[in-house]
């Protein structure tokens, strides 16, 4: 019977590359995420559709710029214009992940029932040689009324995980979990 626990908790486990920062971002990013949505707030994917969408278009466009009917000489122009729309989606496409997206993990919605009407921006940084995990969570909108104050913290990864490379993931929702109820706790009014 403990064979079978130890069995399950190993398969269950998130296991990370202590050595590989990408490996443990992507493990810390992806509980981030079962968290956020654990807290009722459902993903946003619009985003993510827009640029599928838009990457669609560009695939659609070297496709036609490689099966056109005419072969090279006669083709030229529609091969030029091919190129430019080519180059135009495909800045803007990186115009999007660079002012929109910037390091951010996942858009939400705001909580069904929620008196705020904005979701939450949540964004990670792990700088490379660095064993310090940056959390930030920010809303959707911040020029709205019902934005609450951006929240993070700076933490070394290395408190979240084994020397096997498992992340204890109980440490890790409750710092987590702490961030989001920063966020969401109504300011008081000084008087």
């Amino acid at each position: 019977m403990q064979e079978m626990k130890a069995e399950i908790a190993t398969k269950n486990s998130k296991k990370a590359n202590l050595l590989d920062h990408n490996s443990l971002k992507h493990i810390l990013d992806e509980s981030v995420s079962e968290i956020v949505t654990s807290r009722g707030y459902a993903e946003d994917v619009r985003m993510s559709n827009v640029r599928l969408f838009i990457g669609t278009i560009i695939i659609v466009i070297a496709l036609f710029a490689q099966f056109y009917k005419k072969k090279f000489p006669g083709n030229r122009d529609f091969l030029i214009g091919c190129i430019v729309l080519y180059i135009v989606f495909n800045v803007i496409l990186q115009l999007i992940s660079y002012t929109k997206e910037k390091n951010a993990i996942m858009f939400t919605y705001p909580p069904p029932g929620s008196v705020t009407s904005t979701g939450l921006v949540v964004s990670s940084k792990l700088p490379r040689f660095s064993d310090l995990y940056t959390l930030s969570i920010v809303s959707a909108d911040p020029k709205s009324i019902s934005a609450g104050k951006p929240v993070e913290f700076t933490k070394n990864v290395t408190q979240w995980f084994t020397k096997d490379g498992v992340l204890v993931e109980g440490l890790f929702w409750k710092d987590v979990g702490a961030l989001i109820d920063d966020y969401a706790a109504v300011p008081k009014k000084k008087k």
